[in-house]
C-alpha cells in the first residue's frame, strides 16, 4: 500500500505520503478510490504528512477530492501532526 488508511465510526482516514513519486501517483489514487468504494464511508479524512507535499501527493489529493465530490462523500483535509510546544523544565 502506498497510502495509510484506517476506518472507524464511518470515517475513512487516509494518510498521503509527502514524498509520493510521480510514478506512484496513479496507484495511490486507485488505492484511495478502492478503499472508499469498499468501506462506503460517511466522511473521508485525508491527512497530509508534511507541510510541503510533493506535486504527486497534491495530485492524488485533487483526484480524491473529485472522486468524493462525484459520489457525494464529504471530504476533510488536515495538515501534518506537529508536537505541541512543551515548556522546558529547569
Amino acid at each position: 500500500m502506498l497510502i495509510g488508511h484506517a476506518f472507524e465510526e464511518g470515517v475513512l482516514h487516509l494518510s498521503l505520503p509527502g514524498d509520493l513519486a510521480l510514478a506512484s501517483r496513479s496507484a495511490a489514487d486507485l488505492e484511495a478510490e478502492a478503499l472508499a468504494l469498499a468501506h462506503r464511508p460517511r466522511l473521508v479524512r485525508v491527512q497530509l504528512s508534511t507541510a510541503d507535499p510533493s506535486p504527486a501527493s497534491l495530485s492524488v489529493l485533487s483526484r480524491v477530492r473529485r472522486f468524493c465530490e462525484n459520489v457525494r462523500i464529504p471530504l476533510t483535509v488536515v495538515g501534518p501532526v506537529t508536537a505541541a510546544a512543551v515548556p522546558l523544565q529547569e
